[in-house]
């Protein structure tokens, strides 16, 4: 990709992105969440409450984190969730991290762990 790619350019890698995302998303047993800025935010104990209810009807939580570019429009009307992390923004390998731990956190919440804390 150019360092100033054009929109024809961007709006190819996303599908192409989204391409690549597809046999992810046509799991049944799977609840998708996609990441993205408008998405609804969550506090920790929500997000384990959320995790935990999806966790009742599937066997797979896939958490979407597109390019730095987003998430192509098709993904994110198949997700069952839109999440947002913050209104900042953060580098992309940050951002992955930041919500693993959340995940992480969520888990612990549900266990009773005092890691939340």
């Amino acid at each position: 990709m150019p360092d100033d790619p054009s929109d024809k350019e961007i709006a190819a890698a996303l599908a192409n992105e989204a391409k690549l995302m597809e046999k992810y998303l046509d799991n049944k047993d799977a609840k998708n969440i996609a990441m993205c800025i408008e998405g609804g935010q969550l506090s920790s104990v929500k997000l384990s409450k959320k995790i935990e209810e999806f966790s009742l009807s599937a066997s797979t939580l896939n958490f979407i984190i597109g390019s730095s570019f987003g998430i192509d429009d098709s993904i994110k009307k198949k997700a069952d969730m839109r999440l947002s992390m913050s209104e900042m923004t953060f580098p992309h390998q940050l951002a992955r991290i930041m919500l693993l731990e959340q995940i992480y956190r969520a888990f612990s919440i549900t266990r009773g762990s005092k890691y939340h804390k």
